[in-house]
């Protein structure tokens, strides 16, 4: 190892237990202390060990439980809306294209559901986090990724105090792996490397670098306690860090003096063209650039610039003051330990009342009943007890009377946790049936108010997935690619057609890699209730007298076969695509019109040719006088003429509606086959792209982070 590298861990691993120790790990514990709790699991061991012992009972009343779900309800009932605003250098056609390529990566991603993933861990955890990258695994030019992350595996810049990580210095990312995962990604010479360096290691310097067991299946991690001859390796820890350092780089410079840095996947040729295009000048600048550094234990596994601008981690916190994020169950524990001792004082109270023991005299029993008897026997249901004549009877102990207010103490804290939380019983259901709908829809209301902040903080977290993004299609998708998107509305609806940096001609056609733009995100129902609320709102209008076509309402509708239903309406008004058949017999009758109009026209032509040369005899035989037969036949001759030039009209609109459906049939059929082409052309350059791919990687080539990292770098 060289001493450079011997520096690079060195300084990696002082960094890493420098933010380990600022408060990390007091986290994860608290963390698994949220999680139990939001299980069910809300006592200690200890604290469960004593009470068994002691005959009590340890009741687990879980009100975080609902709670935390109430507020999950909220988040899965809006979905992220996200559009973009052109700005500078940008259009509306463009913007649409953007918006339109982003929610379809959303889409395929999965976005939604890891959205309540992350949502889920910063209630319960504190702490949210994506990561947000490209991936080549699929597909040879890139595509973006988005990833859920272990809370516990993230570690912030400690120094920080803002939510957005563009104003970190540095994050951790670092997990647990086996050696053998280590070859496979990294190489053998770095596994082996670690195994040796972790052999001959002490105690001391592995405590959170190396897992051992020892042989014979003996689980224990603590190294030393057999010697170094009988341990093997079972995980070794992976530190990942992306840091700011000052970096020279070149920079575009516009003419209100903006900055941007030139993409490092941009050649000097494409960077010049580009600011000749735009107007812009490239400097030489330092900036602050990311550094990208993966170890393990004594050796550097990774480290160079990062491929991206931002760091790829995206934070989610419910709630954030100065650095310091939490969520809703921390402050729920108090509350929710108290109302289980008080229920499980409640209850033992209950219990011991219920048999609190017998006076009896000695040898007053009959029957041969014992005192033991009686202790086991005394509590049951129609208990007979005969005692000796002359004896005192047994009579049962006064129990100590219930402590007034106990009932009312376990009231208050379950009041407590409905306070703190802000879920009142309306928002969870459970409001009293004599309660007006629209006292009910008040209250609603503000408890919505209550969980309003996470919700904002989310809307911050989805700005910020959508700055990433936007960042990193501009910066990777620079080639043509053809995608399809489908109507979430609509599923049997036919895919959407999407052509991003189409080369043509001209040049380059929805270039998405020009322009900035401005992020609006809002949220809207979840497909289902945005599909009820639109409903409710075509019927409204439709009951008021907007003609809204009956398509249009059944399209909305949660019919089995509205699609089909639809289409039988809209052919109904003849509203609907026509099909291959009905094509062919409208082209048929255009064709049988025109036929028809130049039959008639030529019976026309006919007819004002016969009359113009029985006029022109007339007028050679009379011309001293006026004929009364030539006027009328001038007459005749001008409804003829007015009747030609009318067939002449038709025949002529006739002729251009056959050829604009006939153009439009053939277009129709072009673009069908175009799709395929294209569909064709694009999975055989992938295959292309990732064969080369394959057989220029060679054995044990050294990666980096991960697998779409390093063939970023390539």
């Amino acid at each position: 190892m060289s001493m450079d590298d011997s520096q690079i861990t060195r300084t990696q691993w002082h960094r890493y237990v420098r933010a380990r120790d600022a408060g990390h790990k007091e986290y994860v514990e608290e963390a698994r202390k949220f999680d139990a709790f939001y299980y069910g699991e809300q006592w200690s061991e200890a604290d469960r060990r004593v009470l068994e012992e002691a005959g009590r009972p340890a009741l687990t009343i879980n009100h975080i439980l609902p709670a935390v779900n109430t507020v999950l309800g909220e988040q899965a009932a809006n979905r992220a809306d996200i559009r973009f605003k052109p700005r500078r250098k940008a259009d509306a056609d463009r913007a649409m294209m953007l918006q339109k390529l982003v929610q379809y990566i959303l889409d395929d991603q999965k976005y939604d559901w890891k959205e309540s993933e992350v949502f889920a861990d910063g209630l319960i955890n504190d702490r949210g986090y994506f990561d947000v990258r490209i991936d080549f695994d699929h597909n040879a030019f890139g595509e973006v990724k988005l990833d859920v992350e272990d809370p516990a595996d993230i570690i912030p810049d400690p120094d920080a105090k803002s939510y957005d990580p563009e104003d970190w210095k540095e994050f951790f990312k670092t997990r647990w792996t086996s050696i053998d995962d280590i070859e496979v990604e990294y190489g053998k010479e770095k596994a082996d490397a670690i195994r040796a360096h972790a052999e001959l290691a002490d105690h001391d310097d592995t405590l959170d670098c190396y897992r051992f067991q020892t042989t014979f299946g003996d689980t224990r991690s603590v190294a030393g306690q057999h010697g170094n001859e009988d341990r093997t390796i079972r995980s070794v820890r992976i530190v990942e860090r992306q840091w700011r350092r000052p970096h020279k780089a070149k920079v575009f410079v516009g003419a209100r003096g903006d900055i941007r840095p030139v993409p490092d996947a941009w050649t000097d040729d494409r960077a010049a063209a580009f600011a000749r295009d735009n107007q812009l000048q490239i400097i030489d600048k330092t900036i602050m650039k990311i550094r990208w550094t993966v170890t393990a234990g004594n050796q550097v596994l990774h480290d160079d610039w990062s491929p991206y601008t931002r760091f790829t981690i995206v934070p989610f916190f419910p709630y954030y003051r100065r650095g310091r994020p939490f969520g809703m169950v921390r402050n729920l524990i108090s509350p929710q330990e108290q109302h289980n001792k008080l229920s499980s004082q409640e209850l033992h109270i209950v219990n011991t009342t219920a048999n609190s023991g017998w006076m009896v005299e000695e040898g007053s029993l009959a029957d041969g009943m014992s005192v033991n008897d009686l202790e086991r026997e005394g509590a049951k249901t129609g208990l007979v007890l005969r005692y000796n004549p002359g004896t005192t009877a047994p009579s049962k102990i006064q129990p100590n009377q219930i402590p007034t207010g106990i009932d009312r103490l376990s009231m208050k804290s379950q009041a407590s946790i409905r306070d703190i939380s802000g879920i009142h019983d309306a928002m969870q259901g459970n409001a009293s049936a004599e309660m007006s709908g629209r006292a009910l829809q008040s209250q609603i209301s503000r408890g919505q108010v209550q969980v309003q902040k996470p919700l904002d903080n989310l809307a911050r977290t989805r700005h910020m997935i959508a700055q990433v993004i936007l960042s990193l299609v501009q910066e990777y998708y620079t080639e043509e690619r053809v995608l399809f998107i489908s109507n979430d509305l609509d599923p049997n609806a036919e895919d959407e057609e999407l052509v991003i940096n189409q080369k043509t001609a001209e040049g380059i056609h929805n270039d998405i890699t020009l322009g900035e733009y401005g992020i609006v995100v809002t949220q809207q129902p979840a497909t289902d209730t945005f599909r009820d609320s639109q409903f409710n709102e075509a019927m409204q209008l439709a009951s008021a007298g907007v003609p809204i076509p009956p398509h249009i309402l059944v399209e909305y509708s949660h019919l089995a076969k509205r699609t089909e239903i639809a289409d039988m309406l809209k052919r109904q008004q003849g509203m609907a695509e026509p099909t291959e058949q009905e094509m062919q017999m409208a082209q048929f009758q255009q064709q049988a019109q025109i036929q028809d109009i130049k039959l008639e026209l030529g019976k026309k032509q006919a007819a004002l040719q016969k009359l113009l040369a029985e006029t022109g005899h007339i007028e050679a035989k009379t011309a001293s006088e006026a004929d009364p037969a030539a006027i009328q036949n001038q007459i005749r001759i001008m409804e003829l003429q007015a009747d030609v030039q009318k067939h002449l009209q038709q025949l002529e609109a006739r002729i251009q509606l056959s050829e604009q459906s006939h153009k439009a049939q053939q277009k129709r059929q072009e673009q069908t086959s175009l799709t395929q082409m294209r569909g064709q052309n694009l999975q055989q350059e992938t295959q292309i792209s990732t064969a080369w791919i394959n057989a220029n990687r060679k054995d044990g080539e050294q990666r980096p982070a991960r697998n779409d990292d390093a063939q970023t770098d390539e």
